[in-house]
């Protein structure tokens, strides 16, 4: 407690090191004596202390939150005759200050310190009114944007119209950053481009603010958000992009790192369905564990294998699928595993009708089929060969996608079995019930 006083009533902080070696002359018996202009600075201090990789700072940005709010609620209202006071107080509001405080500094506010036009225009937005603040926003911006309140004020008005205007909102963050470079301000307006970016499809853009994310800010409490963010980009955008721009991001992230960022876009692409990143994501991570680390190569072995269903060999996917224990996973994922083994299955299962080639026996053979070639091999396996027409069997392949309302006449010229046909419609509306389901788990 003693470091966060002398934080407190020297207004200014040079590192812990410097506070610790260099006596620091105490002015005050409280914090209550302090100009808020001086306890903001080191409200600052702390949060870019934090997004920079100190995340020991967080405890303190609190107790800075929770004492800087006192003090503006018990401040006489003379204090604002300084102006700094009063940008400290804005500044307050728009760094995840209390809203309410505020409100009440304006209630007080007799001698007209605050300007109403930003006040109105940040209660609406603090209030959840985000759009109804929008013109004034606009309109006051240009005034303030050099002023101490500038780089806070941006990052309101970028969010303010992200939805109506993603191109002006990008160029509010932009002017944030530049005004702001290394703090917590630019790490927020790096992190919300990616989105904006992402979302309207500006892949160049989307894939240079992550660069730079990833450059400075890897070690934020907000990484994690960040991680979502490039997968989802990655994800979403795969044939847009470079593979070597997403290797490049990855390569200033430290080994577990990466490999988390690879089961996370395994996992997505496989709900997704875009089964080749899937793959390729799930091999990378695979490579990126090492000996002993069994969970991350047990999520690999599922994602991989759900990329695998819509494959040739189902048989073989979900085999790998059922052997993974369903303690290593996540609520979640066991509910991933349980979806794509009811997909394999239902694309193994025989179909049930009268057509003699197709329906199997109790053995798992199909009736008519040289039961030699099938010897040793389980239900599952004969069922796959069975419908396999390089697999040794002298049955022919079916016929190559006709018309799904082709009548039962038609197909029975055209030597297709009508209940094989109704096996093949059932599986693909089974199919696509699941895929449905895993698309609403994963958004």
């Amino acid at each position: 407690m003693g470091f966060l006083r002398r934080i407190l009533l020297t207004g200014t902080v040079f590192g812990a090191a410097l506070a610790a070696a260099v006596p620091v002359p105490v002015r005050a018996d409280s914090p209550d004596d302090l100009a808020p202009y001086k306890m903001i600075r080191s409200l600052q201090y702390v949060q870019d202390t934090v997004v920079l990789g100190d995340h020991s700072a967080m405890e303190m940005q609190r107790f800075l939150l929770g004492t800087i709010d006192e003090r503006l609620r018990t401040a006489d209202p003379a204090i604002f005759d300084d102006p700094r006071n009063v940008d400290a107080a804005l500044v307050y509001a728009m760094s995840g200050g209390n809203p309410d405080t505020l409100e009440l500094l304006i209630r007080k506010d007799i001698a007209g310190h605050f300007d109403s036009r930003l006040t109105d225009a940040l209660r609406s937005y603090l209030g959840g009114r985000g759009s109804q603040s929008v013109k004034s926003l606009a309109d006051i911006f240009p005034e303030y944007k050099r002023s101490r309140v500038g780089p806070y004020l941006a990052l309101v008005s970028a969010n303010s119209v992200i939805r109506k205007d993603p191109k002006l909102a990008l160029s509010y963050f932009d002017w944030a950053r530049l005004v702001a470079p290394g703090t917590i301000v630019e790490e927020a307006a790096l992190r919300r481009s990616i989105y904006i970016a992402s979302e309207a499809g500006w892949t160049d853009k989307s894939m240079a603010y992550a660069n730079r994310y990833a450059r400075r800010f890897l070690r934020s409490p907000y990484a994690s958000q960040f991680a979502d963010l490039f997968v989802k980009l990655a994800v979403d955008h795969f044939d847009a992009l470079r593979q070597e721009d997403i290797l490049e991001v990855l390569s200033f992230m430290d080994v577990p790192r990466q490999r988390e960022v690879y089961l996370r876009m395994a996992r997505l692409a496989a709900i997704s369905g875009k089964n080749r990143l899937a793959s390729l994501a799930a091999e990378r991570a695979q490579a990126l564990t090492g000996d002993g680390e069994s969970v991350p190569k047990v999520l690999a072995d599922l994602y991989s294998g759900l990329a695998s269903v819509p494959s040739g060999d189902v048989a073989s996917a979900m085999e790998s699928i059922v052997a993974i224990p369903d303690d290593k996973l996540s609520a979640k994922d066991q509910a991933l595993k349980a979806a794509a083994r009811a997909v394999a299955e239902e694309v193994l299962r025989l179909p049930e009708g009268k057509g003699a080639q197709t329906v199997a026996k109790e053995d798992g053979v199909p009736a008519g089929a040289d039961s030699a070639s099938y010897e040793g091999l389980s239900r599952a396996e004969a069922a796959d060969r069975s419908m396999d027409p390089q697999a040794g069997s002298e049955e022919k392949p079916v016929a190559a996608a006709r018309p799904e309302k082709e009548t039962t006449g038609q197909q029975e010229k055209a030597g297709i079995d009508p209940a094989f046909d109704d096996f093949v419609s059932t599986g693909r509306s089974k199919l696509d019930e699941i895929d449905a389901l895993l698309k609403g788990e994963g958004s």
